[in-house]
C-alpha cells in the first residue's frame, strides 16, 4: 500500500472483480483534500473486507464512493473507531459502503466524493438499536434482531446469586433469526453467549476466578459509541473488572457488525486490556487452556467442530488453532446453523491456544496455561472475528475466508 497524490481508491482486478455478489467494504477515512491512501483490497467471496483507519474526511459530511466511468455512486458512512488503547478516536473515523454486484466488473481507480442524494433516497438506517430492558440493548438489521449486549447484571430465576454477571453478548442469532448461543446452562452455570473471561487472574498476589463470576466481576460503566447505520453498525463500551469493591482492570470493547449477506454475517471484536494501577496476570484451565473469548452455543441434535486439523469428532485440548468453527442443527429450530470464531493474526502470542467441546463451546485460550502479566498504561487488545452463517461450513470455505481476514488485518497494518 502507497500513497499517492490523488484521492482515489483503486478498484483492482484482483480486489473488486473477485466481490461476486454485493459487499460491504470497511475503508480508510482519508482526507479527500490531502494525499489519500491507496488500498489494496484483500481477496473476499463476496463477503466483507476490513481496512485501518486514517485522518477523517475533511470538506463534507457525507461521502459516496464512485466507480472510475462514474456510473456506479453508493454512498458511504463514517464511522467511530478505536485509537491504541480502546478509546474513540479523535482524529480517525471508518467508512463502510455496500459495493453493488455491478462493481465486480469495474477496473481503474475508485474516488471517495461529497454525497449526491439519489432521488427518492431513505436516511433510514438498516441497523438500530433498541432498550430491550434497563440491562439488555439489542441490535436489529432491518426486521430481525443481531443480537443482545447485557450491559447490566442478569441472574436465571433458580440459578445462586453468586452467578450474577453483566457485559457479554446473548442472544446471539443466526441469519434467519435463530438463537445461536444459551445462558446460564444447566451444566456450566457461569456460560453465557458469546463472552471474556479467564480462569485465574492474579493481582497484588492474590488469586481470583471471573470465570465463574464468583469473586471477581465485571462492570458495564459507560457507553464509548453506539451507532446503527446502512451498511454496519458499531457498538463500543467501557468496563472495569472488580475485585473486593475495587477496579483492578479497564476493559474497552468494541464490536463492528456487517450487513448480512446470503452466505453469512462477520462480527469484529476488539478487546483493550489495561490494568488500573496494580500489574494483573491472566492464564487459562489447568490441562485444558480455556481462558479469553468464548462462546457457548444452543442446545444442537447434531454438532460439527471444523479447524484447519479438519473436522473429526474429537475435542481439542490446549492446541494452538487460527480458527475453528461449530455447526449444528439447532434444537429449537430444527436448522443447521453455526459460527467461527478467527483470531487477528496481530493477536498476542499467535496462535493461541484453544478448547474445543462438541456440547456446546469454542474457547479462545490466550494466554494458556501459562501467566500473562500485563502493565498499567500499555492496553493489550486482542482482536477476533466471528462468521455467522447458514448450513454447513466446511473447512475449505473457513480456510479462503480466514485469508481473506489476515490479507485485511495485514493491510491495517501496513499504514501508519
Amino acid at each position: 500500500m502507497t500513497r499517492t497524490t490523488d484521492s482515489c481508491l483503486p478498484g483492482r482486478k484482483s480486489g473488486l472483480r473477485q466481490l461476486a455478489t454485493a459487499a460491504l467494504l470497511f475503508l480508510p477515512a482519508a482526507a479527500v483534500c490531502a494525499a489519500s491512501v491507496k488500498i489494496s483490497l484483500p481477496p473476499a467471496e463476496g463477503t466483507l473486507c476490513l481496512a485501518p483507519q486514517l485522518t477523517r474526511p475533511v470538506g463534507a459530511d457525507r461521502w459516496d464512493l464512485v466507480s472510475p466511468d462514474g456510473a456506479i455512486r453508493t454512498p458511504v458512512e463514517t464511522f467511530p473507531c478505536p485509537d491504541s488503547e480502546g478509546a474513540p478516536a479523535r482524529d480517525r473515523a471508518a467508512l463502510a459502503a455496500v459495493v453493488p454486484k455491478e462493481a465486480a466488473q469495474a477496473e481503474g481507480s475508485w474516488s471517495l466524493q461529497p454525497h449526491k442524494p439519489a432521488p427518492g433516497e431513505s436516511r433510514v438506517p438498516r441497523f438500530r438499536f433498541t432498550d430491550a430492558s434497563d440491562a439488555t440493548w439489542v441490535l436489529w438489521e432491518g426486521a430481525r434482531p443481531v443480537f443482545a449486549y447485557n450491559h447490566g447484571f442478569l441472574l436465571k430465576p433458580g440459578v445462586p446469586e453468586s452467578y450474577r454477571r453483566s457485559s457479554y453478548i446473548h442472544p446471539l442469532y443466526g441469519l434467519d433469526g435463530e438463537v445461536l448461543t444459551d445462558d446460564f446452562p444447566k451444566d456450566h452455570y457461569h456460560h453465557r453467549g458469546v463472552f471474556w473471561t479467564w480462569p485465574h487472574v492474579w493481582v497484588n498476589g492474590r488469586s481470583y476466578d471471573p470465570w465463574t463470576v464468583r469473586d471477581m466481576k465485571t462492570r458495564f460503566e459507560r457507553c464509548l459509541a453506539k451507532q446503527g447505520g446502512a451498511a454496519a453498525a458499531v457498538l463500543a463500551v467501557e468496563n472495569g473488572w472488580y475485585a473486593e469493591g475495587k477496579k483492578v482492570m479497564r476493559e474497552r470493547v468494541w464490536i463492528r457488525v456487517y450487513r448480512a449477506a446470503p452466505e453469512g454475517r462477520f462480527i469484529d471484536i476488539d478487546l483493550f486490556l489495561s490494568p488500573t494501577e496494580s500489574p494483573v496476570k491472566l492464564a487459562g484451565a489447568e490441562n485444558k487452556g480455556y481462558g479469553g473469548l468464548t462462546i457457548r452455543f444452543a442446545p444442537r441434535l447434531e454438532t460439527t467442530i471444523a479447524t484447519p486439523l479438519g473436522d473429526g469428532p474429537k475435542d481439542l485440548l490446549m492446541t494452538r488453532l487460527p480458527w475453528a468453527d461449530l455447526t449444528g442443527r439447532l434444537a429449537a429450530e430444527k436448522t443447521l446453523a453455526g459460527a467461527a470464531i478467527f483470531v487477528s493474526p496481530d493477536h498476542p502470542d499467535f496462535p493461541p491456544m484453544w478448547l474445543t467441546r462438541h456440547y456446546g463451546a469454542l474457547c479462545v485460550g490466550w494466554p494458556g496455561v501459562e501467566p500473562k502479566e500485563l502493565l498499567p498504561g500499555r492496553a493489550v487488545r486482542c482482536s477476533y472475528r466471528l462468521w455467522i452463517h447458514r448450513g454447513g461450513a466446511g473447512v475449505e470455505r473457513l480456510r479462503r475466508l480466514y485469508g481473506a481476514y489476515q490479507a485485511a488485518v495485514k493491510t491495517r497494518a501496513a499504514l501508519p
